[in-house]
């Protein structure tokens, strides 16, 4: 089966956008990442309503890759998927991954609005870091209620690049 609306999320440097980048590529799909759309010019966050007006004209099209967490809204996502996939990579691993990102990105990806410089914030460290800790609970049973409520959606927790490697989506 091939998929026309795939979601991505996950901890932060588990390598999300260099992932839908290169589906994107080999599908042709249409690529979003969402931080492009919740922030403005220096890492303001959009105004909340608006970004979810954006992220809904989005989920509506026919084809699409989304990028992104905003788990607020995952929902959202999930209910029109074919397929979504958690990449739940070791936070080692990703916080190296956003240290070297701060020096070498690979600039194909455009994930960041207009403005928003590539630098490494304490608050993203602390994000990643916490990821499922802070959202543990609350985000294992959203995740186990979408999961239900929408069986129809592939889910697949992709914790290592062996799982990378051995996915099949195409």
């Amino acid at each position: 089966m091939t998929y026309s609306r795939i979601c991505i999320f996950g901890r932060p440097g588990s390598g999300k956008s260099t992932f839908a980048l290169a589906l994107h590529h080999k599908t042709g799909l249409p690529l979003y990442h969402l931080d492009r759309h919740f922030y403005t010019n220096n890492w303001v966050e959009r105004n909340y309503e608006e970004f979810l007006a954006i992220q809904q004209n989005i989920v509506n099209k026919d084809q699409w890759i989304i990028d992104g967490n905003s788990l607020k809204s995952l929902e959202m996502r999930y209910a029109r998927a074919q397929v979504c996939l958690y990449f739940n990579y070791p936070r080692l691993l990703c916080l190296w991954r956003l240290l070297r990102r701060r020096f070498s990105k690979n600039r194909a990806i455009e994930d960041r609005a207009e403005g928003c410089q590539e630098n490494i914030r304490w608050s993203l460290i602390t994000y990643m870091w916490n990821f499922e800790s802070r959202l543990n609970h609350r985000f294992i049973h959203q995740l186990a209620d979408l999961r239900l409520r929408y069986p129809e959606v592939k889910f697949i927790e992709i914790r290592n690049d062996n799982d990378l490697k051995n996915l099949s989506l195409l």
